[in-house]
């Protein structure tokens, strides 16, 4: 790639791009399979995700703070997969590996932005859950469709002004050796490490992101399921037990399958040294696969999205009926 090298001078006391090369998915055997597994998490995402959004949408019974949390994360799946796949597809596809500076950061700010609200979204539900059964008699006042509206605007504004702050560090970088993106997307973790310059502000700021938008995250649904299980325990009455965690059943997968593979690859990057294409595929895997369950998830394990899905068909039923007629 010296040929790439060369379009910048060493000896710029600030030098920044025109473009970067992402490079990808190298050297993988069969790689084009995968771009079509792609494909189709990209087409079952948005299908799935939309119906979710369509049936909240039109059945008055889901019009709740839990289901305006659930209508929230389908909205964040949607954008999320659209920012990530389709671009995947067109760069490594349709050999589009060259990239503009400024298409770079809005690339970086999208896919780190969804991301980011994905897993705070799943706090939110959490805290959700939390109130409904540890203050089941106060949860109609605490959690009302105004204050869910109030939080996730809370959480959209937070995040997005954490994820510019992130880009804006990235402005301030020069990149005199290489211009090779050594990842499937504009990651800031891969771009900061090209620079030139001083880039421990950036590694500071992006310690700050992960610990905000991962681990602290994850350390407060914990605390949310210690505090369930033991309100749960509290609860003379089995089957009200069992009534109680049946409504945490989706959430928890959910929390399994976006927290899981971030956790399984980050402390196999600290303990040994990953091949870049293994960590490109587990990231992209844990990055695409989570907006696609969780729809599914939430279709499958939840007996108030069945019964609208029920209702809905019924009443589509009754209505061919009497066209029919």
């Amino acid at each position: 790639m010296s040929s790439l090298n060369s379009t910048v001078s060493p000896n710029a006391a600030f030098v920044r791009p025109q473009f970067f090369y992402i490079k990808g998915f190298s050297n993988i055997p069969h790689v084009k399979y995968y771009y079509i597994f792609l494909c189709f998490v990209y087409a079952v995402t948005v299908f799935a995700n939309f119906f979710i959004i369509f049936i909240i949408y039109t059945e008055r019974s889901l019009h709740t703070p839990k289901y305006g949390a659930v209508f929230n994360l389908a909205v964040i799946d949607i954008c999320e997969s659209t920012a990530l796949i389709p671009r995947i597809i067109d760069t490594f596809l349709f050999d589009s590996q060259f990239i503009t500076y400024e298409a770079c950061l809005a690339n970086m700010f999208f896919v780190h932005l969804f991301t980011s609200m994905q897993s705070l979204t799943l706090v939110v539900l959490a805290y959700d859950r939390f109130v409904a059964i540890c203050f089941p008699l106060r949860y109609h006042i605490i959690m009302t469709n105004s204050s869910m509206f109030v939080i996730i605007a809370c959480v959209w504004v937070f995040t997005a002004t954490l994820i510019i702050t992130l880009v804006l560090l990235i402005t301030r970088l020069s990149y005199c050796r290489s211009i090779v993106i050594e990842s499937y997307f504009c990651d800031y973790g891969t771009l900061y490490r090209m620079a030139c310059n001083d880039y421990f502000p950036n590694y500071i700021y992006g310690i700050i992101c992960i610990a905000v938008f991962s681990f602290v995250p994850f350390s407060l649904i914990v605390l949310s399921y210690v505090c369930i299980l033991s309100a749960l325990l509290k609860i003379a009455s089995g089957e009200e037990r069992l009534k109680a965690m049946k409504t945490c059943t989706s959430h928890f997968m959910l929390v399994i399958v976006f927290y899981l593979p971030f956790f399984i690859t980050y402390i196999a990057a600290l303990l040994s040294v990953i091949h870049p294409n293994t960590r490109i595929i587990c990231t992209s895997l844990s990055s695409t696969i989570p907006p696609m369950l969780n729809p599914i998830i939430y279709t499958l394990k939840t007996e108030e999205i069945i019964g609208a899905i029920r209702k809905l068909y019924k009443r589509n039923k009754i209505i061919s009926a009497v066209i029919n007629q």
